[in-house]
């Protein structure tokens, strides 16, 4: 196109654009382009989430190891903090209020110990997953990675401090008379299946504590409850055997994921903790709350990956 200015010469002006009056959708369809943060296929999500299973490993271990550095015991805090938790609840709840009624003495002390150790292992999943994301802002601003790396790493963090509270509690074991056998080798689905289930949970919770910070002050005396009603100092059977209370109390409380992962450990390392003491389909309970708490932490998470870190 062309026209004449006032001095008489010819000015040829830009042919117009061959994308003027496209939406803007269309434009970016056009040229390949995507939304910044935009949040991805579930599918290509777990692939990007297990492209950086490296940085999830290394950041959990470092987590670990920052965790007790100010600390002279340092990484002993570690089995030293569930062990003196489970002398204070073994004197007020094995000595002073009997609560170890259905449960003969010599197992008494490893029944607590594991009760102790695995529960914590849920409990410290949970309050770190609250923290996952509002407590590593400048990282989730900073960097593009799929978001449920956080969470993820923390939980992972938690299984490898738990490994090393096993080897405390094969000494008790062995100190109180459980010898090794292949039972003991339960403890390894069992674990699995409650990491799987403590992952979803950290997931859950990484995003309600990203925009209710508050929820982490709430968390402790939520899980305390949980762990009161969850037979950590006591056995749910022998404990409502003479209580007049209707058993479907009995049975929620036996199978809660809590109880359940707790009894699974005890039965597979305790000797004279037999099958009794265990909730009818025990392992499809596990497995079952391992499978619900995962999925649908993962996909609860992953729906609210594009607002992470903003505002």
């Amino acid at each position: 196109m062309s026209e004449t200015t006032h001095d008489g010469g010819v000015a040829v002006s830009a042919p117009p654009s061959p994308d003027e009056g496209l939406p803007a959708a269309e434009l970016a369809a056009k040229y390949g382009l995507t939304v910044s943060g935009a949040r991805p296929s579930l599918r290509d999500y777990v692939r990007q989430l297990w492209g950086r299973r490296h940085f999830i490993l290394a950041f959990s271990q470092a987590k670990l190891t920052a965790q007790y550095s100010q600390a002279k015991l340092g990484q002993l805090w570690q089995v030293a903090t569930p062990l003196l938790n489970a002398a204070v609840y073994f004197f007020i709840f094995g000595l002073l209020l009997g609560a170890r009624r259905g449960i003969p003495h010599d197992i008494y002390v490893p029944f607590l110990v594991t009760g102790v150790f695995v529960f914590t292992f849920t409990q410290s999943s949970v309050l770190a997953g609250v923290r996952a994301i509002s407590g590593n802002l400048g990282l989730v601003r900073a960097l593009h990675f799929p978001r449920a790396s956080l969470p993820v790493s923390f939980a992972l963090q938690q299984l490898q401090q738990l490994l090393f509270s096993m080897i405390v509690l094969v000494v008790v074991m062995l100190s109180f008379g459980s010898l090794p056998d292949l039972s003991w080798l339960l403890v390894v689905p069992a674990l699995l299946l409650q990491f799987v289930f403590n992952t979803g949970l950290a997931l859950l919770f990484a995003r309600m504590g990203s925009k209710t910070p508050d929820l982490a002050q709430l968390m402790p005396f939520v899980l305390r409850t949980w762990m009161y009603a969850s037979g950590v100092m006591f056995s749910i059977p022998a404990m409502l055997a003479d209580k007049d209370v209707p058993g479907w109390i009995s049975d929620v409380l036996q199978w809660n994921p809590a109880a359940i992962y707790m009894d699974l450990v005890r039965f597979a390392m305790i000797d004279g903790y037999g099958s009794s003491y265990l909730p009818p389909h025990v392992w499809a309970f596990a497995a079952g709350w391992a499978v619900l708490a995962g999925v649908f932490g993962f996909v609860y998470f992953w729906k609210a990956e594009e607002r992470y870190g903003r505002g």
